[in-house]
């Protein structure tokens, strides 16, 4: 049977390499960010955990705010290695889950969770590190009564998330880049990231080069 219209559940997209992955975990998502032009990844959302670097293929979730249903049927699609990101459209009168779902999310296999939405029990998420980001708390607890859907375009934090991008954490934020572009992404990233380690080394000598500061503002101000 055909699911009716607001409630569609499409299979999970193909799983990002381990190896892709594990690679991403070692590089600073701001890294990852400053070669996507600057101006992808979420805004508004908070890490509710300790930090640890977060890695995985998304499974997206888009559900009426404050009701739950439609996540717990998303943990059917989702395979270790996989993150959950959860378009609750930032509603924050009901908390969309707790440590009781975040807890099963992680005993699947699940790398994090990605939430424009609330949560509750803060309290016990913050002691462990599995990766939760969200946009805010309530202990006002969900409905359970959809619609909802599964493996479609959602918008988290002002990003836009297609089934099967590749998300990436850290205590910066959260990002999503397409699989076509991640090798090339993590080409940029890594040599960004040796620039900014020599420009690190460049200051520890008292060395650092700021000669392009003031010709750069003269430019700007149109002189």
């Amino acid at each position: 049977m055909t699911n009716p219209i607001g409630w569609h559940h499409n299979e999970s997209a193909p799983q990002a390499s381990p190896q892709i992955l594990e690679t991403l975990r070692g590089l600073a998502v701001s890294l990852l960010s400053d070669n996507m032009a600057r101006a992808s990844g979420t805004v508004g959302l908070q890490p509710y955990h300790r930090p640890k670097p977060m890695a995985g293929t998304a499974v997206t979730v888009r559900t009426r705010g404050g009701d739950n249903l439609a996540i717990h049927r998303a943990f059917d699609f989702c395979r270790p290695g996989d993150v959950l990101v959860i378009d609750g459209g930032g509603d924050l009168s009901q908390a969309l889950m707790g440590e009781i779902m975040s807890s099963f999310a992680e005993s699947l296999g699940v790398q994090g969770l990605v939430i424009d939405g609330a949560i509750r029990d803060v309290g016990a998420l913050r002691q462990g590190d599995f990766p939760v980001y969200a946009r805010g708390v309530t202990h006002r607890g969900p409905y359970k009564n959809g619609p909802g859907e599964i493996n479609v375009p959602v918008s988290v934090g002002g990003m836009v998330v297609h089934p099967g991008d590749i998300i990436v954490g850290d205590e910066d934020g959260v990002l999503a880049i397409p699989v076509a572009e991640v090798e090339a992404v993590i080409a940029g990233a890594k040599k960004q990231g040796e620039k900014e380690a020599a420009a690190l080394q460049s200051i520890a000598r008292g060395e650092f080069d700021r000669s392009w500061v003031v010709p750069h503002e003269t430019r700007m101000m149109g002189g």
